[in-house]
């Protein structure tokens, strides 16, 4: 994947291409979490050579890593975070929060953040970067801005296809859930219209152009994941607290992805905040210090 050119993949399709794939997104947490070297990142997932290769080639052609040869014999480099790849930070805040809180499913549950400016654990509160309000789903309306529409949406998949070594070497499934939306192209479309009061078969079909047999699969899906819901006797989507809880992933990555891959023609998406009128943008706060959170101060309990 590459910038953003005149008429290309958006921002939305951008994001899906990357924070889509599982690997991807725990070998970004590491990096943040300090490891820079081939043998650090071994050590800390459970992740085969090949795979691990894959990716750190990958994540450096995207701009979110950078080779750095530190010994010449042997021949030895490693892979230093980018200014693009630090500020992925939010969006990994907010999948392990929701998935902290919603998802039942982990071998082991998932350890708490922690706050090194007030030294508490925390849960990230998002609010808007324009009034400072905490900010909810409701609050939150969606246009598309020059540079979007779903034909746009959509990422080279053909180019990111995960292999079968991929597929067998999986991890143990870290972000189960987050995967269901941000790991299908469709899912992710249905979420978003989801959030922008699209709520029937019908709708979601005509809206996002999709196959009816990809719209009922993912639509069932996220029924039995607790995402949406339906009514007895009323065939409209409706989202759930699970559901609307997933926003600060959705305008986190949305928001990473239009500052690190901008589109000439402008965003993607255009958000606006209801309660103040003026353009969303996210910030997370601490909920027990209220103070502004930054990537350096957020810590996992218990990981390296």
């Amino acid at each position: 994947m590459t910038d953003a050119t005149a008429g290309g993949v958006n921002a939305v399709g951008q994001v899906l291409g990357l924070v889509g794939d599982e690997w991807t997104l725990l070998v970004m947490q590491q990096a943040l979490l300090g490891a820079t070297r081939y043998g650090e990142f071994r050590a800390r997932l459970p992740i085969s050579n090949s795979v691990l290769t894959r990716r750190l080639g990958a994540l450096t052609e995207d701009g979110l890593l950078q080779r750095h040869r530190y010994q010449e014999r042997p021949a030895r480099d490693e892979y230093l975070i980018t200014a693009r790849g630090r500020t992925l930070w939010p969006v990994l805040v907010s999948i392990w929060e929701w998935e902290r809180h919603w998802v039942t499913e982990h071998r082991e549950p998932l350890p708490a953040m922690r706050h090194l400016g007030c030294d508490a654990d925390f849960s990230p509160v998002l609010t808007c970067g324009s009034c400072g309000a905490p900010t909810a789903s409701p609050e939150v309306t969606a246009a598309w801005g020059p540079s979007g529409g779903w034909s746009r949406s959509l990422p080279a998949v053909v180019t990111r296809r995960r292999s079968e070594e991929d597929r067998h070497d999986s991890p143990s499934g870290l972000f189960p859930q987050t995967m269901s939306v941000l790991g299908n192209r469709w899912a992710f479309a249905i979420l978003v219209a989801a959030f922008t009061g699209t709520s029937r078969f019908s709708e979601f079909q005509r809206t996002l152009s999709a196959p009816p047999a990809s719209i009922a699969d993912r639509l069932q899906t996220f029924r039995d994941n607790g995402i949406l819901t339906t009514t007895d006797g009323d065939r409209q989507y409706r989202l759930t607290p699970k559901g609307a809880a997933f926003l600060p992933v959705l305008v986190t990555a949305l928001a990473w992805a239009q500052r690190s891959f901008p589109a000439p023609e402008g965003p993607a998406v255009i958000l606006t905040h209801t309660g103040c009128g003026r353009g969303f943008f996210p910030v997370l706060v601490c909920d027990q210090c209220g103070e502004r959170l930054t990537g350096p101060t957020v810590s996992a309990v218990g990981l390296p």
